[in-house]
């Protein structure tokens, strides 16, 4: 209990620093660059377009507002991976800090999901523009987005505590994670519709993809509740929530635990 007390305190305490950290790395990302901002949503906007031609078009594999359906998978997945890549390696990005002052782990993983998230919410606003082009019918099914959003934050939180602790200890995590990474995202439902692709014929498989992968029942239960009108499984989503808040604690207790030894380790 005493290191939950201390997470909260050190959010009020370094409040302040955690905004201008975010503002800091907004700016960098966009310092050299004539576009700023517009390329935080132009890359999924062109995969997007890719996409929507390759499996729309070609293939003729598209479901109901393919380009919405698409936009949205990957704003919600890039927000995860972008996380999960960069928190594997935060402790020896931030070498130079973390050597010098004290500053609580857990701040460096919020401050990028910070950046990450607002990134995340201009894509998003962007979705609603579409949704207004595509004249998608709109009803009380958009509040679901909210539990779905929550625990989609919870989830990645917790897993960015525990992949901090292990990329401290293992220099080919980075490595890892990108290989498997790029296997979930083909196997998460960003591109085509899991329960509808697969389920017909191999129902078990649908359900393990679909349900077990916390990224791609989320990612499905935001879809739904965007453009489809349609309420969540809210037993998956209670199953989810008490799953990912379980692993914030433990993460936390990881990295509250060990994180005055991180600097030796790296």
């Amino acid at each position: 209990m005493k290191i939950y007390k201390q997470f909260f305190a050190d959010i009020k305490r370094y409040k302040s620093y955690m905004i201008c950290a975010a503002k800091a790395e907004l700016k960098t990302e966009v310092a050299d660059s004539y576009l700023n901002w517009i390329w935080w949503v132009l890359e999924p906007f062109c995969l997007m377009l890719v996409y929507t031609f390759i499996f729309g078009i070609i293939f003729a594999k598209s479901e109901a507002y393919y380009p919405l359906f698409i936009f949205i998978g990957l704003t919600l997945w890039n927000f995860f991976s972008a996380n999960v890549k960069k928190s594997a390696n935060m402790v020896r990005r931030y070498k130079a800090i973390v050597s010098r002052v004290y500053l609580p782990k857990v701040i460096l993983l919020l401050v990028n999901m910070m950046t990450t998230g607002f990134k995340m919410c201009v894509s998003l606003a962007i979705v609603l523009v579409m949704m207004l082009v595509f004249r998608v019918p709109l009803s009380y099914h958009i509040i679901f987005v909210i539990p779905g959003m929550l625990i989609l934050l919870l989830f990645t939180f917790g897993f960015m505590c525990v992949e901090m602790h292990c990329g401290v200890y293992l220099d080919d995590l980075t490595k890892i994670n990108d290989i498997v990474l790029r296997l979930l995202f083909y196997l998460t439902g960003i591109i085509f519709n899991i329960d509808q692709r697969i389920g017909k014929n191999y129902p078990a498989l649908a359900t393990i993809l679909g349900k077990w992968n916390p990224v791609a029942f989320l990612l499905s239960a935001v879809r739904n509740s965007l453009i489809y009108n349609q309420s969540p499984d809210w037993l998956w989503m209670f199953i989810w929530l008490v799953i990912s808040l379980l692993l914030c604690m433990a993460g936390l207790q990881i990295v509250y635990r060990n994180e005055n030894n991180y600097v030796k380790g790296i």
